[in-house]
């Protein structure tokens, strides 16, 4: 039976936060929505005509799975990094994801997926560990 409580990585936070990478002690983006529900990780970055440089979503899933943790890039009209998350925020798989593209999925399980500005993709690599900060969130 999967586990379907949320891992410590994510648990309490709410509306936006900032995502750092504490491997290299540096920050990832300063505003990025989280994203539960089903319809709010469906939407993810759809219909947008630009995302900030310190904008981006965290989709959290309810599993950790190759599957469940794909995205597709309809309806989004601009390149994004994309890195893969497991439980404790370890990135387990990163892409540039292009635009009208209807298939990405993880090179390993993930339970999250972070979507942020393409010039973010050396921002954090396979092994490196993110961090997030509802206090550090930009407004």
């Amino acid at each position: 039976m999967p586990d379907l409580s949320e891992p410590a990585f994510s648990s309490g936070h709410q509306g936006a936060c900032a995502i750092g990478n504490r491997t290299r002690g540096a920050p990832l983006a300063g505003q990025v929505r989280i994203c539960r529900s089903f319809g709010s990780r469906l939407r993810g970055l759809m219909m947008r005509r630009h995302l900030g440089s310190e904008q981006g979503a965290l989709l959290v899933m309810s599993t950790t799975s190759r599957i469940d943790s794909a995205i597709h890039m309809l309806f989004v009209f601009f390149p994004l990094a994309v890195f893969w998350l497991d439980e404790d925020g370890v990135v387990v798989s990163r892409c540039l994801a292009k635009p009208w593209r209807l298939f990405y999925a993880p090179q390993r399980p993930a339970r999250y997926v972070l979507e942020v500005a393409q010039a973010r993709i050396d921002s954090a690599a396979v092994g490196d560990c993110l961090a997030l900060d509802a206090a550090g969130a930009a407004r």
